[in-house]
């Protein structure tokens, strides 16, 4: 397994009070990722030997969660902020050939058999700021897309696309809502908050309180505000991505 995270990860925290349940990441910046123990997995229920899987900072999954790999090249993306609930399921793979007479693997049978090569998702992606609910489980090739909430026990069908800031629901997963109104979205998705440091999140922590969906204007200055400050501290640090 190729494992990725933020450049300034410091390594895996052994004495944090979760290493017992989660490996557990650290970051000079501040904060952690986790996944649990075992997470991992191949369709014999192994260690995977080969696949990659990246992880930005503060994501995590709970308990009984695992990721499943079929071939090296299959990967799953996770952003900053993601928020996963207990045995969720990320099958990258384990599609056969239906195109040809079966779907049976012979090759699985030796003899000198052979079957067509399986076909191939692209790499599953999870952005920022995304809450996944207990149960889910997500095939291959999706993209979840930034600020979105996936219902418990939902099924995300092969090459899912969601909308940002969608709430979906189901088997297959459907949008039921948006979480704020097309004017605020788009002003989130510009801020783009989780591209800033945990110190930035602390000195505004209070504006991440707000309730953004009384008030459409009231929440439109919010981010503004947030805008602003952004723009003020990258031009002291720097741009922030």
């Amino acid at each position: 397994m190729h494992i990725q995270t933020e450049d300034d990860f410091t390594g895996v925290q052994e004495d944090h009070p979760l290493a017992g349940q989660f490996t557990v990441l650290g970051y000079a910046s501040g904060g952690a990722s986790s996944f649990p123990h075992g997470f991992f997995r191949d369709w014999l229920d192994q260690e995977p030997q080969s696949g990659h899987f990246y992880i930005g900072r503060c994501s995590g999954f709970g308990v009984g969660s695992l990721v499943k790999y079929d071939a090296g090249h299959q990967g799953l993306a996770v952003g900053r902020f993601v928020a996963g609930g207990l045995r969720l399921r990320f099958l990258l793979n384990g599609q056969h050939e239906s195109k040809t007479i079966s779907t049976y693997m012979f090759s699985v049978a030796g003899m000198g058999l052979r079957n067509a090569p399986p076909p191939q998702y692209a790499d599953s992606v999870i952005k920022n700021d995304v809450w996944i609910g207990d149960e889910v489980m997500m095939l291959g090739g999706g993209i979840i897309e930034n600020g979105c909430i996936i219902g418990a026990r939902s099924l995300l069908p092969p090459n899912f696309r969601s909308e940002p800031y969608g709430i979906y629901v189901g088997a297959p997963a459907k949008l039921i809502r948006y979480r704020f109104t097309e004017a605020v979205r788009a002003a989130l998705l510009d801020l783009a908050w989780w591209e800033m440091p945990l110190t930035w999140i602390r000195d505004n922590n209070a504006m991440f309180l707000q309730d953004m969906t009384a008030d459409e204007e009231q929440a439109l200055a919010t981010i503004a505000r947030l805008k602003a400050s952004r723009v003020e501290y990258e031009t002291q640090h720097g741009p922030q991505v």
